[in-house]
């Protein structure tokens, strides 16, 4: 049996906290920041309306499925050597992308890329479960995930600057120059945080095992399809936003920075929101009154489409009505999602991953065969992710949706 992590002295709890906004803000940093840059992508590379969206629909794919490797690499050989070498790969295959001269090599860089930032964002979910118990956990997350949310407000508008001073070459040499800085902290300030390494976690049979054993828990599952949904809403967003506002409604690259940013701010807002709801009514009472937030816009969006009211506004304000609720439902999902596993944290951290991604990878594949040039594939795909989201926190995640209680039932005697 392997021994447990060593003490961790100069991880206070701010530091982690930072740690964490780093690793689960890689995410929209590899994303969001070269979203303004996709339609002079697009014409310099001369590529398709879908090849482009691969660009993004392979970093998903590909980091929702290296996601089922880390996470049990984690559990085997600790957080901390999966952290260094991934974010390593991330930020050479960064360069890469920044490199590129085709959009072929473009979309190769970039499942490199996806498939090194899949380690960072499974540990780091991972990493909250090695330290808090599940209700602090999704305590501690909502702060991180705030952070996250002043990443992903910067990261279009800075983007949008970027690609108009220079290039979309220079978008992506930042998401490199980030992955760097990334990996100086993580060498510097991370200390292991794993209880106990699991030297069979990577063995086919204890790894088919694991995964059946996590799937098959109806909490995971619960908490699985709300956070997997409500990121399947967001992507509708990220994936088809700069199109819809830069092309069909005429606003500038610098303007949808703008609007990108306002968008995050009421994430990071509903993130604040969430440690109020906590304290007053837990996970389960956090999501049922989120939900309303996300039924409304969903409805919202929708309905002004079918009305014929295509503008800025009548997509906007029903986005923010939807961050807000976004922003309760992922910290409280991810967290939920590995709370009934202390022991296998990172295995339960990467199957939620893997179907976020996987849900995300669908939006991409849908908006890529059906983008028109109206406002419509990409709203009526938010009202449809709206209507499931709430759906779940309602039913699903109300009759299992209780970690903490599951916890203590799946503690060894």
């Amino acid at each position: 049996m392997s021994s447990p992590a060593p003490a961790r002295q100069g991880m206070t709890p701010a530091v982690v906290v930072l740690l964490l906004t780093l690793l689960l803000g890689i995410q929209p940093i590899a994303t969001d920041l070269y979203l303004p840059a996709l339609p002079t992508l697009q014409r310099e590379l001369g590529a398709s309306i879908g090849a482009t969206q691969l660009t993004l629909s392979v970093l998903i794919i590909c980091f929702g499925l290296a996601q089922l490797v880390c996470g049990p690499l984690a559990d085997r050989f600790g957080r901390r050597p999966v952290l260094l070498a991934g974010l390593a790969l991330f930020t050479l295959a960064s360069v890469g992308c920044a490199l590129s001269r085709s959009i072929e090599a473009l979309i190769a860089a970039r499942a490199l890329q996806g498939a090194a930032m899949a380690a960072a964002v499974t540990c780091g979910r991972s990493i909250v479960r090695d330290l808090y118990a599940p209700q602090e956990g999704a305590r501690v997350m909502s702060k991180a995930l705030s952070g996250l949310g002043v990443i992903a407000m910067a990261s279009p508008l800075v983007g949008g600057f970027v690609v108009q001073a220079f290039d979309w070459h220079a978008t992506l040499a930042v998401v490199a120059a980030f992955g760097a800085a990334s990996l100086a902290l993580v060498a510097w300030r991370y200390e292991e945080t794993v209880p106990q390494r699991d030297p069979r976690a990577t063995r086919p049979v204890a790894l088919l095992r694991n995964w059946a054993v996590v799937a098959a828990h109806p909490s995971f599952r619960a908490w699985t399809l709300l956070s997997g949904f409500a990121y399947g809403g967001l992507f509708f967003l990220l994936a088809g936003s700069s199109f819809v506002y830069i092309e069909v409604l005429g606003t500038s690259r610098v303007a949808y920075g703008a609007i990108m940013l306002s968008q995050s701010a009421t994430y990071l807002a509903g993130t604040f929101w969430c440690r109020r709801l906590l304290a007053r009514h837990g996970l389960r009472g956090a999501v049922r009154r989120g939900a309303l937030f996300s039924l409304a816009g969903g409805v919202a969006i929708a309905g002004f489409a079918l009305a014929g009211v295509h503008t800025v506004w009548a997509v906007l304000l029903p986005s923010w009505l939807f961050m807000i609720g976004h922003g309760v439902h992922q910290p409280c999902g991810q967290a939920g999602a590995v709370g009934p596993f202390p022991d296998k944290a990172g295995t339960a951290a990467s199957l939620s991953g893997f179907w976020m991604m996987l849900v995300a990878f669908g939006v991409g594949q849908v908006l890529g065969a059906t983008m028109n040039g109206t406002v419509f594939p990409m709203t009526f795909g938010l009202a449809a992710c709206a209507l499931l989201v709430s759906g779940i926190a309602w039913t699903l995640v109300q009759r299992h949706g209780d970690p903490v209680a599951e916890h203590l039932a799946a503690r060894p005697a």
